[in-house]
């Protein structure tokens, strides 16, 4: 027997003594499924390979790129013993990393699916978690963090430019960025895509990953009634200043109908997630009030998170 195949044979008994600590995975006839996770540093990554790791996936953390197509090629041969491969890789490949594309399209040629799912975040976000960690940016060099992020988004951009997902944790919390990606990665069977509502501001950007946006500035905004103003659209207050309009039912039973028509669209076309994004000026009123409330409907026939962006910010 080889290395590595006494490596992988290691990592089976292991693996599969932590799924039945966790009740157990689906195993059987799934296909083989390889997700290449990349993005910015601080982003997530280690969060994200915790929460595929707990989904059983056979995870490698800063694999050289070169090895890439051998890394897939032994988890096929492989078999039924590992189907789900995750493979972490990023701006530590150093000077090998320009040639992550060209390894990502040796993989594919060569018949094995791989996803590559790029996590990123805004400066701020990068920033404040490096100061609160106290930990130096990989790439910083004698600068700041600042310039380290710098050099990075350039470093990774061509990566970015090819993932099939990508996941803005600006505004996530960790326990939110592990339930998105558990959602999104199980091998549950679904009547549809998995559903990730979104509320925001239109003042902080459009988030990144979303599929469809809605914008409900058109609706009265709470914020220049006074006593409503210090809360956000959770607070009973706000919901029903808001909820209770014919134009906001409306609104909601038109967007209710058009998930329900596109649902089982995505789902034809193997559309895994979809991200709905709504937002309003500051994503502290209106957009929450009714994310939560456009939730709350589709909860009753689809799996839905929520997650309000911007709903802290000032």
């Amino acid at each position: 027997m080889s290395n590595d195949s006494k490596d992988l044979s290691k990592h089976r008994a292991a693996q599969g003594a932590h799924n039945e600590a966790n009740g157990g995975l689906q195993t059987g006839s799934e296909p083989q499924r390889t997700v290449l996770v990349t993005g910015m540093s601080g982003a997530g990554k280690s969060t994200t390979t915790r929460a595929l790791e707990d989904l059983g996936f056979f995870c490698i953390d800063n694999l050289p790129v070169v090895l890439l197509p051998k890394m897939t090629e032994l988890a096929a041969a492989a078999g039924e013993e590992i189907r789900r491969l995750a493979i972490v890789i990023d701006a530590r490949e150093g000077r090998f990393l320009s040639e992550a594309p060209h390894y990502i399209a040796e993989v594919r040629k060569g018949g094995h699916p791989l996803e590559v799912l790029f996590l990123e975040a805004s400066d701020d976000a990068l920033i404040r978690r490096f100061s609160e960690t106290r930990r130096r940016h990989p790439l910083a060099g004698k600068g700041g963090v600042a310039d380290g992020i710098h050099r990075e988004r350039a470093l990774l951009n061509d990566l970015r430019h090819l993932a099939d997902q990508l996941v803005d944790t600006s505004g996530l919390t960790v326990h939110e960025l592990k339930a998105l990606i558990q959602s999104r990665f199980s091998t549950a069977q679904a009547a549809g895509p998995n559903l990730s509502i979104m509320s925001f501001g239109f003042r902080y950007g459009i988030p990144s990953q979303a599929d469809l946006v809605f914008d409900v500035r058109f609706l009265p905004n709470p914020y220049f009634v006074p006593e409503l103003r210090p809360f956000t659209g959770v607070d009973p207050r706000v919901a029903g200043y808001v909820l209770e309009r014919d134009e906001t039912q409306l609104f909601l039973r038109k967007i209710v109908d058009l998930c329900e028509f596109l649902l089982p669209l995505y789902q034809r076309e193997r559309k895994a997630y979809l991200t709905i994004a709504v937002g309003c000026t500051g994503g502290k009123h209106r957009s929450v009030a009714i994310a939560h409330e456009l939730t709350r409907r589709l909860s009753m026939s689809h799996a839905v998170q929520v997650n309000d962006r911007d709903a802290d910010k000032e």
